[in-house]
């Protein structure tokens, strides 16, 4: 047997096996898709899908249709958890690290309505930013080739291991080739939050910042490959009131590194203290700051 026809039969195996855990999702304004996650039935899709509605209808690929309750959605994020009522055969997501560019991705969904629609691609590019909706800004997402059209939103992005590296969720109209996805990283912990209060209750700090990779020599002397610029602090704001000036480096908090701003994002919304301590560098020191971020629906 040839490599292509070894890599044919593969990938069909890989959809086969993936297909029970994909459902449709519609209502009379469109369609979708989601993923089922959890062996009692809980799926995976996008906020925008559920178009703040408590309820929606789902198919899953044997033709059983149900109603599903919608759980909790997060407009930051794009994504929402609902409550099928089956049993389901649920999708693995993938951990950390489990993305990289270049790697084989195969996305499912049901595009324009055609249900079970497979596309094959790779992974273009990792913490990408994208203008979303209402003037929200969807941070840290992958970008891929993999075909995604109106329909996949909510699907999953699959590598040929068979686990969710990302929930896609947008592509650009006035492109070809260029599709996006919430990495499964993020989809984790905003489910486990949905699932447990029905929102994403996050903190406010009052900065503007963007990731950075640092230069070898600068993350040699931190201890850590990347890091958190900030670009702006708010006047009045808690950042401010504990000190945070633009381009310091935000490495770590609570002792935590972090290196992205979903991991800030994650960090701040999982931990209920009412107060922060912020690991920073500047003017080639680490300085300590705390901070008493307020809640509000923005990070």
């Amino acid at each position: 047997m040839s490599p292509l026809e070894l890599f044919s039969d593969e990938l069909e195996q890989l959809v086969q096996r993936a297909a029970p855990g994909v459902i449709a999702i519609e209502d009379r304004r469109g369609h979708g898709t989601g993923l089922v996650f959890t062996p009692d039935g809980y799926a995976l899709t996008n906020a925008h899908v559920t178009k703040r509605q408590s309820a929606m209808r789902v198919r899953f690929s044997d033709g059983d249709e149900t109603t599903a309750d919608v759980i909790g959605r997060d407009e930051v994020t794009d994504l929402a958890v609902l409550k099928t009522g089956r049993p389901g055969t649920p999708l693995p997501l993938a951990e950390a690290g489990a993305v990289r560019v270049g790697q084989v991705v195969v996305a499912l969904g049901h595009p324009y309505g055609f249900e079970r629609s497979v596309t094959l691609g790779v992974v273009s590019a990792i913490e990408r930013r994208l203008p979303g909706r209402d003037g929200a800004v969807l941070d840290g997402l992958i970008q891929t080739d993999a075909a995604i059209n109106p329909g996949n939103s909510g699907g999953p992005l699959l590598s040929v291991r068979g686990q969710v590296v990302g929930i896609n969720t947008a592509m650009l109209p006035f492109a070809q080739g260029i599709g996006f996805a919430v990495p499964s990283t993020t989809a984790a912990w905003v489910a486990a939050l949905l699932m447990r209060h029905g929102e994403v209750r996050r903190r406010y700090l009052g900065i503007a910042a963007k990731n950075e990779s640092l230069k070898p020599e600068l993350a040699a002397e931190v201890g850590q490959p990347k890091g958190i610029r900030v670009v702006g602090v708010g006047r009045g704001s808690p950042a401010d009131s504990a000190g945070l000036q633009q381009q310091d480096l935000l490495l770590q908090v609570n002792g935590t590194q972090v290196a992205t701003i979903e991991d800030l994002q994650r960090t701040m919304a999982i931990d209920s203290s009412p107060e922060f301590s912020l690991t920073v560098w500047k003017g080639g020191a680490r300085t300590q700051r705390t901070v008493r971020p307020s809640l509000r629906n923005a990070a």
